[in-house]
């Protein structure tokens, strides 16, 4: 390989596992009905990638065209779309499981693997995907059966941050990026893996994610946003509530200095928005998709996606799982913006939170992918599940 590759090291094998995945319960369920970590995976990926299909067909439609073609509840079923397909986002996110399976893998043989690497050469396969020639200098990774199957080979809206950052031939990093100023949702939509691997601590998780992040887009608040979104999955995995997970990361964010500020002003104003509304209307109130985009922006930018998904899981919180994800889903696909990030952001967030219960069984059977997506998360499984 005759790219420069980083020193061995880093986070899946330097620190000390812990023995329980769970913890306290996670809503109005009993302790004995918590999902166990192989569910909320499942849970989160799945329910990550229907939102992702919800969005994408609607993605770039104003709210009056969604109007016009779905009717004033917007599109709301993905069962219900002639082709409910994954885009870019659950591409990079199956990508991602991809490469922390490949390093846990190697930390399983007691081998030194470097978690950033596995994952810049993950990204390279998923660039390859969507018909792109890696430059004469940059490595070139082995195929592996997630890149030869034919359903990734869809170019489907894919971010121009991630494809000039991957396609430039060099690996990105905090110290020298690449796509400097950029902080588009790019980096956000791919990190909610990095929050499902449960014998890590969660602050290494999040490093990783915002490590992960520079490979294709520098700026600090796009490391910041993917940090926090695979700061929520993890807490959540590991049994807190979704309330609770969400504090713990904003309380993280406040000190992480200037690099994180405007993403905690985001998640702290989603988190005011979603309290103020459930008290004046209830997670029932209508859609209001220009109101979302007012307060929120369309979703373009990885602080601005992270806070519409986060405000959707809380704002339309339920005690019963698949009403909670059905009306988090929709919320977040039905707005002027970045609508199959935001619905994916949300799933991976809800999903967590309950695992396949909240899986409407017709909605999985629908979605186009579905194979690769459960062959993906069964890998990345049986690596965690190798752990010691």
């Amino acid at each position: 390989m005759s790219a420069s590759m980083p020193s061995p090291g880093g986070d899946l094998h330097t620190t000390s596992q812990t023995t329980s995945t769970t913890g306290p319960a996670t809503g109005p369920d009993d302790p004995g009905s918590r999902p166990e970590h192989a569910d909320r995976v499942r849970g989160s990926v799945l329910a990550g990638a229907l939102g992702d299909a919800l969005g994408y067909a609607v993605e770039f439609d104003s709210w009056s065209a969604i109007v016009a073609r779905w009717g004033e509840a917007g599109v709301t079923d993905p069962a219900g779309l002639d082709r409910p397909v994954i885009s870019d986002d659950t591409q990079m996110t199956l990508f991602t499981l991809e490469a922390l399976a490949e390093a846990l893998r190697w930390a399983n043989e007691g081998s030194a693997a470097d978690e950033l690497a596995c994952l810049w050469l993950a990204y390279l396969r998923w660039y390859r995907t969507q018909g792109e020639l890696l430059p004469g200098d940059a490595p070139q990774p082995p195929a592996t059966w997630l890149e030869s199957d034919p359903s990734m080979r869809h170019r489907r809206a894919a971010g121009n941050a991630c494809l000039s950052g991957l396609g430039s031939g060099r690996m990105g990093t905090v110290e020298r990026p690449v796509n400097p100023d950029s902080k588009g949702c790019g980096t956000v939509m791919r990190s909610a893996p990095f929050g499902l691997v449960p014998h890590v601590p969660v602050e290494d998780m999040v490093r990783l994610a915002a490590r992960g992040s520079a490979l294709t887009h520098g700026h600090p608040t796009a490391a910041a946003a993917a940090g926090a979104l695979a700061g929520i999955v993890a807490r959540i995995i590991r049994g807190a509530s979704l309330e609770d997970a969400v504090a713990a990361t904003v309380a993280t964010l406040a000190e992480a200095g200037d690099g994180a500020a405007e993403t905690l002003a985001a998640l702290r104003r989603a988190v005011e928005e979603a309290e103020a509304d459930r008290a004046d209307h209830g997670p029932d109130s209508a859609l209001d998709p220009p109101r979302l985009a007012q307060r929120f922006g369309g979703g373009w930018v990885a602080e601005e996606a992270l806070a519409i998904a986060v405000y959707c899981a809380l704002v339309d919180a339920d005690d019963d799982p698949a009403t909670h994800l059905r009306r988090a889903l929709v919320r977040a696909a039905n707005h002027d913006g970045d609508s199959d990030s935001t619905a994916a952001i949300a799933g991976n967030i809800v999903g967590a939170l309950y695992g396949t219960t909240a899986l409407d069984p017709a909605w999985v059977e629908a979605l186009v992918e579905r194979d690769v997506v459960e062959r993906e998360i069964d890998e990345f499984l049986a690596a965690v599940g190798g752990a010691r």
